[in-house]
């Protein structure tokens, strides 16, 4: 499963806007139900600015109506930020898959690339 998201996501990076870094990134996250949902990154001239793949792909994921723990799995062309490592626990994905500078696909939870990380308490304050 992993593997042919990784290979898609290469696919979809194609399509980045990445005029200033001039390095593309894709994702594709697929739902508990099996839609699957692409993103790219979308650099600024002011790079903050800037939307991750990842994050990309989620948001398109929540415009269709899904949640988090909706969302069973993710594939990705390289590392993510740790950014993009926060909004992958947030949403529960379960399976976090990207390929390595190295050229392997690893195979992740959303808890292990971000161990600790940061919630808010139950009560919201």
């Amino acid at each position: 499963m992993s593997d042919d998201l990784v290979t898609r996501a290469e696919e979809v990076a194609a399509k980045a806007y990445a005029p200033y870094s001039k390095y593309n990134v894709g994702a594709v996250v697929r739902t508990t139900d099996g839609r699957e949902f692409e993103g790219v990154n979308v650099e600024n001239a002011a790079y903050p600015l800037g939307v991750c793949a990842e994050k990309s792909a989620i948001v398109s994921a929540v415009a269709a109506g899904y949640g988090p723990g909706d969302l069973a799995a993710i594939g990705i062309n390289a590392s993510p930020c740790g950014g993009c490592r926060q909004w992958l626990h947030e949403f529960r994905i379960a399976e976090v898959s990207f390929r390595r500078v190295d050229g392997t696909i690893a195979t992740h939870t959303a808890a292990d690339l971000l161990p600790d990380t940061w919630e808010l308490p139950a009560d919201g304050s």
